[in-house]
């Protein structure tokens, strides 16, 4: 597991974007963390890693927003009014799920029976205004992000 501590905005997004740049199509990245957290400012880091526009903006009200750029696509989920399968379902959310996108998913403790197995986890746990500290479990090929 990778914990990483941040303290701005700035520093969170700089985290993400080293791990962005090692996505693959196929990943599945899960977060966890509450309201305010900085899943959205870490998503903007991921965008910019995978060579995508950082105008990444929170899918709570579309529930999917999608990114693309220079051949890659990322899907970014908001599931926290999803709260059992057949919900999930209806989101055409399985339909997303190819070789050639990432999905990028929020609140996915509420999905969390029905994610791949491979899913990579980052949870962000928000310690102060502006600090947060950022877990990472799931594949070891973003250890050499911190090397």
């Amino acid at each position: 597991m990778i914990r990483i501590r941040t303290d701005s905005p700035e520093e969170t997004i700089s985290a993400a974007e080293k791990i962005g740049g090692l996505l693959r199509g196929g990943d599945v990245i899960a977060y966890k963390g509450g309201l305010g957290a900085g899943k959205t400012t870490f998503t903007r880091g991921l965008a910019l890693g995978m060579g995508l526009p950082d105008e990444v903006h929170s899918p709570t009200f579309a529930l999917v927003n999608e990114y693309r750029g220079g051949g890659k696509t990322m899907y970014h989920f908001d599931m926290y009014r999803i709260m059992n399968a057949e919900a999930l379902e209806t989101t055409g959310f399985y339909d997303y799920m190819s070789e050639d996108s990432v999905i990028v998913c929020e609140w996915s403790e509420n999905i969390s029976d029905c994610l791949p197995k491979n899913s990579i986890i980052i949870n962000i746990e928000q310690l102060g205004e502006n600090e947060r500290e950022i877990s990472l479990e799931g594949d070891e090929r973003f250890d050499s992000a911190w090397d």
